[in-house]
């Protein structure tokens, strides 16, 4: 029987092309929010690529009684949830002028609070289950490559890691967390970047290039693996090598 997993934040960019990458041996739950088309879509190609059904799921992930009703969804199709990739994330990035607490809290409630909610309710099932698996989607903002303009989904992204270290002591033995940093990622975020910036920025890195999705969701694919076995509370860059 084939470990079901759940990704949030599915319908586009390193959530979407980890879909893909594990749909094949895996029953992948496809979070939303507001693209609806795009989940649809990608549900429907994977059903007609493989044959067999998946399940989208809308839920803002800045409500609690939205993620119990996805959670109650979920359950009611699957048994348990045996791999959670927190993967969903916002960015607001403006001068630091302009920062407002409101949408600080906004990227805080997506990017810290609902990984945190989320690996509660999972990861004490995955406890008593006995067996889990948690990947947490952060960057190397959360690490040492900061901006002024993204003061707020760094402090996210940092605060991240620090969870998933935690969470890695309190699950274990029975659940492994790990957490996951990239790079420059060419998604539909960074779509809007100014061509100078993106040139600069290249330029840091050693491999002289933005990460493709695919190679976001190959190393999750890898960290959920059985061949990842022994690998527990690690912070993993996936940044191409940044100078």
């Amino acid at each position: 029987m084939k470990k079901t997993i759940l990704i949030t934040g599915a319908s586009s960019g390193i959530g979407k092309e980890t879909a893909r990458a594990l749909a094949p041996d895996y029953e992948v739950i496809i979070h939303y929010n507001s693209n609806r088309g795009n989940a649809l879509k990608l549900k429907n190609e994977l059903e007609e690529k493989y044959k067999r059904q998946f399940l989208a799921v809308k839920c803002n992930l800045a409500s609690e009684e939205e993620i119990d009703s996805m959670l109650d969804i979920i359950y009611q199709k699957y048994d348990k949830i045996d791999i959670l990739i927190n993967n969903a994330a916002m960015a607001i990035d403006t001068i630091f002028e302009d920062k407002t607490k409101e949408n600080f809290r906004k990227i805080l409630d997506i990017n810290l609070v609902a990984p945190f909610i989320l690996s509660k309710k999972i990861g004490l099932k995955m406890k008593k289950n006995k067996y889990g698996v948690i990947i947490n989607i952060s960057s190397t903002n959360g690490i040492d490559t900061e901006y002024p303009e993204s003061l707020d989904y760094d402090a996210s992204k940092a605060g991240l890691i620090s969870v998933s270290n935690n969470l890695a002591n309190y699950l274990a033995p029975y659940v492994r967390v790990n957490t996951v940093c990239p790079g420059w990622v060419n998604t539909e975020m960074n779509s809007n970047l100014d061509k100078y910036f993106i040139h600069n920025e290249e330029e840091k890195i050693l491999l002289n290039r933005f990460a493709n999705p695919e190679e976001i969701a190959n190393t999750v694919k890898f960290l959920i693996s059985d061949a990842a076995s022994y690998i527990n509370k690690s912070v993993i860059r996936v940044d191409g090598g940044i100078r």
